[in-house]
């Protein structure tokens, strides 16, 4: 995938090589590192499931992947607008609520404007617009460490974390 920030040891860096691609519906071969749409994954026999990511859109239910979540190295969450912040809401109940460890990829239109948010609600991997630039993006994250709400990254508010 081009364009991608993820952090890596609690640093966000740019990566050039990423092996992940989202799987075109129509081929026929499922192979490592391919991200299937949930619908594609769920009609995968549980050993042909290994080594595949899952995408999800905004009307999918993150929980019916609980028995797997321990299995699963990357689910990616699809935000097909800007303005359409369903995958936030999906990122903090995969986190938070189901205890997912993997890699949590922001995927579709993704701008440097969300990308504190989308930290906080525990994605930990973006991949940026192929119109706008991964290393502007990334200084999106600088400058963001603290939010006032309760997060994935800070659980409790701010008010309550002040001394």
């Amino acid at each position: 995938m081009n364009n991608l920030i993820k952090f890596v040891n609690e640093e966000a860096m740019v990566v050039e090589r990423d092996p992940w691609k989202i799987e075109d519906e129509n081929d026929s071969a499922v192979a490592d590192y391919r991200i299937l749409s949930l619908a594609r994954w769920q009609m995968l026999p549980d050993t042909a499931r290994v080594g595949a990511g899952v995408l999800l859109h905004p009307d999918d239910d993150p929980e019916v992947l609980l028995p797997w979540l321990d299995r699963i190295e990357l689910i990616a969450l699809t935000f097909p607008s800007f303005r359409d912040g369903r995958a936030y809401t999906q990122a903090y109940l995969l986190r938070a609520r189901l205890g997912f460890e993997g890699d949590l990829r922001a995927v579709g239109d993704v701008l440097r404007d969300q990308l504190a948010a989308m930290r906080h609600c525990g994605f930990s991997s973006f991949a940026v617009r192929d119109d706008r630039s991964a290393e502007d993006a990334l200084k999106g994250l600088a400058g963001f460490d603290q939010i006032y709400a309760r997060s994935v990254l800070s659980p409790e508010p701010l008010f309550r974390r002040r001394g």
